[in-house]
């Protein structure tokens, strides 16, 4: 993503997508902030296998997703299979987002491999991180949406600048 674009810009776009389609879809305002999600903790990831050559990957507290997910189905209770379908959902939705404002950005059509979810923190492998999101809402629930390139050795022995 990064070989037309500026990281700035590339963090601006994906800020505005993450406020955007947080607060739409699952009716939560997530603020920038420096405090981390806790240790009680869900992940959802996506690689670009078109495009671009990068990953995303959402790490937020499981309080969060269940938040957005009870508004998102307007439900005071749900089951944990409903917490998992909804956090891919919504990082489809994300990033089905960011993949169009890229597009917009750059005239580079992408596309990604379906969302996975993980209990807990996942980081994938043969990619290390170039830049985190960090946010929280007013119960001081954290989310970080960190962007994943690959890693440098991998780039050399791939020929790949993207």
């Amino acid at each position: 993503m990064n070989s037309t674009l500026t990281q700035e810009e590339l963090e601006r776009i994906l800020n505005q997508a993450v406020q955007d389609v947080t607060e739409r879809t699952a009716g939560v305002r997530l603020h920038q902030e420096d405090m981390p999600p806790g240790e009680d903790m869900c992940t959802v990831q996506i690689t670009f296998d078109k495009g671009f050559h990068t990953s995303l990957t959402l790490c937020a507290d499981t309080s969060l997703l269940y938040r957005m997910a009870c508004n998102s189905f307007h439900e005071e209770m749900l089951e944990p299979e409903d917490l998992e379908e909804f956090s891919k959902e919504y990082f489809n939705v994300l990033c089905g987002r960011i993949a169009g404002a890229m597009f917009q950005a750059t005239q580079v059509p992408a596309h990604f491999n379906p969302p996975a979810f993980y209990r807990g923190r996942f980081e994938p492998e043969g990619r290390e991180v170039q830049f985190v999101l960090t946010y929280s809402n007013e119960y001081n629930e954290g989310a970080q949406l960190i962007h994943h390139v690959p890693c440098a050795q991998q780039d050399e022995d791939a020929g790949d600048i993207s």
